[in-house]
């Protein structure tokens, strides 16, 4: 075993291997910094470049990506309230607030050192579990998988704010749109309207970008000041990381869980950050601060989230099994290079195998050394007027959700979820818990249908599955007793409606009636449909439905100090803009409407031009200047991922140049 360690030392210090590793965490780190774009896309950049490679410097530059994204991705979450990716979306909850109160420096000095942490545990745990791990994996089965995604929904307790009978009509809101699609168990198509876009469900980058990003940049453009709302960023470097050295035993109980669920096929990737988050909620004593900008809801989920990646390495490595979406394509490249997964790995290959867990290690610490080194760069943006990055931002996050299916519906379903995050964020209603049931509806069906026909419904009395919903009944007793001090709708920072009137509570009874509709649409469609393919859906429905008319009923009564009343609009703030949230709406929409008549990049343009004059209000000569950087960003990075742009009715009839087509 000493001989193996040292070969795998050796070939780790090779200036080769070092090298290859450094370009990768800089591909990684560019990519991190693009907010929803995450290790998928940046996996699939980097395996054209494979081939002629030898395995080390190629499973070099593998690692070093897909270690680094993690922590690099917390730029967009704390400083622009944007997912970095969907791995770190519980980061934006506190995270943008402490950007905001112009704390950006110690949030993201206590992401990094708690990210860094976490991705070394995550080595070290897989340094030692990798000859283990087998018959651990192996006992989890399709019973135990689907008990470990109710344990993943029983965290809406603690996402659900004050109000839990509308967290858990979100948390169903979310299970009906994860439905959308083909069911699991028959093939048949359920709520997809026809489209064949729908076919395959709403990508989920879409539906974090709509829940978080576009709530965050509406409310921001309509109070026309800066993210940050001081001039500085503060000292707070030194502090971020005494905060993380101070939460010590929360980084290493939050890395265990990341290692762990990580470990888990299909289940961590977009997930593990919420249950770390629901874990430091539930075990705190003082949570009047989470969702407003609490440093332990940064540290937890980002310990976590960079852990997770060696727990995902023991499926992919010993099973061939990914552990997460960026994981199968990793999966990929080892095949490119001629590595078979499997046990071989823990036997002849087991040289390889301790490389590519020390190249994780290794990749962490340039990782953070380097994101530390352009952190103070990037943080400036958070003293610009935001009127002047939206633009920016909406071509984004545009971007990354056409990486989706590369079609102009990624942008028209990008506006459909950012209004509905717009509604749920103004009336209270949590978005993460929305998240959550959208994340595990396929696994929860998928495992439960393969449970049922495996095992027979007896498959609930096996051991690990009571374990795990002992667990489960312990999650959702500590996030009731929490509940009365937790973050109101998930970390919306904002106050009830109390002393409303009732035309006043109206715009909140108008959503509450639309989601009821959406519900008893859901399960009126539904029943036309086999018993295997209808029963989800028709229990989401109906649970969904009997929380939300809960929910409503204080809103006809005179009990307006009811945690059901929360209506953050029903004072304008001084500041905002004329049209409010609507307005600004209506400038992203005209944007994918103009992408649809002149294709994205004539669009982006116009859109460019008329957004800085009309809402940024600058002059002629900083518009085009600022036209002109967003355009050949554009077509560097469409250039550098070999991508098509959308195209309009424009290229539809006329044969243009690039990159006019």
């Amino acid at each position: 075993m000493f001989d193996v360690f040292a070969n795998a030392l050796f070939d780790l210090l090779t200036p080769g291997h070092m090298g290859f590793l450094l370009i990768g965490v800089t591909l990684g780190l560019l990519v991190g910094v693009l907010p929803g774009l995450g290790g998928i896309a940046g996996m699939s950049l980097l395996l054209p470049f494979l081939y002629g490679l030898d395995q080390s410097s190629a499973l070099a530059m593998l690692i070093g990506l897909v270690a680094v994204i993690p922590t690099s991705d917390t730029f967009a979450s704390v400083l622009m309230g944007i997912p970095g990716s969907t791995a770190s979306q519980a980061t934006v909850l506190d995270g943008f607030p402490l950007a905001k109160k112009g704390q950006g420096a110690r949030a993201l000095s206590a992401a990094f050192s708690a990210s860094l942490i976490g991705g070394l545990i995550g080595a070290a745990i897989l340094t030692l579990f990798v000859l283990v791990a087998r018959p651990l994996v192996l006992a989890f089965g399709t019973p135990e998988l689907f008990a470990l995604t109710i344990f993943g929904l029983s965290i809406v307790g603690v996402l659900s704010g004050r109000n839990f009978a509308k967290g858990v009509a979100a948390a169903a809101l979310g299970l009906a749109f994860g439905s959308i699609g083909s069911a699991p168990a028959t093939g048949e198509y359920r709520l997809e309207f026809g489209s064949l876009y729908l076919i395959d469900g709403i990508p989920l980058v879409i539906v974090a970008l709509g829940l978080f990003a576009v709530p965050e940049i509406v409310d921001l453009l309509r109070s026309r000041t800066r993210i940050a709302e001081t001039s500085g960023l503060g000292q707070g470097w030194l502090q971020g990381l005494r905060d993380t050295i101070a939460n010590k035993w929360l980084v290493l109980r939050c890395a265990g869980i990341g290692a762990l669920v990580g470990a888990i096929p299909g289940l961590g990737g977009a997930v593990v950050d919420w249950i770390a988050y629901a874990h430091v909620v539930q075990t705190s004593k003082d949570t009047s601060q989470f969702g407003k900008g609490d440093i332990r809801g940064v540290i937890a989920p980002e310990s976590a989230n960079n852990a997770k990646e060696g727990g995902g390495l023991v499926p992919t490595l010993l099973f061939g099994i990914p552990g997460s979406g960026s994981m199968a394509v990793f999966l990929s490249g080892l095949v490119l290079l001629g590595v078979q997964p499997g046990p071989g790995m823990v036997g002849r290959d087991l040289n390889l195998t301790y490389t590519v867990i020390w190249s994780l290690a290794m990749a962490n610490v340039i990782g953070t050394i380097l994101c530390i080194l352009v952190a103070p760069a990037i943080s400036r943006l958070t003293t610009i007027r935001y009127a002047l990055i939206a633009p920016f931002m909406i071509m984004v996050i545009a971007f990354a959700s056409f990486q989706a299916t590369r079609s102009l519906n990624d942008l028209v379903a990008l506006l459909v979820v950012g209004l509905l995050g717009v509604l749920m964020r103004r009336f209270g209603w949590a978005r993460p818990a929305f998240l959550i049931g959208f994340v595990l509806a396929g696994q929860a069906e998928r495992y439960l249908y393969q449970a049922v026909q495996f095992s027979g419904w007896g498959f609930a009395a096996r051991p690990l599955v009571l374990g795990i919903i002992a667990l489960t009944v312990v999650s959702v007793w500590l996030g009731m007793r929490n509940r009365a001090n937790s973050p109101a709708a998930g970390g919306d920072d904002a106050t009830r409606t109390s002393g409303a009137t009732l035309w006043e509570r109206m715009p909140q009874i108008a959503f509450c009636a639309f989601v009821i509709c959406v519900f008893t649409f859901a399960l009126v469609e539904s029943l036309s449909l086999s018993m295997l393919g209808a029963v989800f859906v028709v229990s989401a429905s109906a649970v969904g439905a009997v929380a939300t008319v809960i929910a409503t009923i204080p809103l006809f009564t005179d009990r307006t100090e009811s945690t059901a009343n929360f209506d953050m609009d029903i004072e304008q703030r001084e500041t905002d803009v004329p049209g409010g949230a609507w307005l600004l709406l209506g400038w992203l929409a005209g944007f994918v409407a103009l992408v649809g008549l002149l294709g994205f990049f004539l669009g982006l343009v116009v859109f460019f031009v008329a957004f800085l004059r009309n809402v940024a209000r600058i002059g002629w000569v900083r518009t085009i200047c600022l036209t002109l950087a967003a355009c050949a960003a554009m077509l560097m990075l469409a250039s550098a991922m070999n991508l098509v742009l959308p195209t309009g009715l424009l290229q539809h009839y006329f044969d243009l140049p690039w990159p006019l087509r």
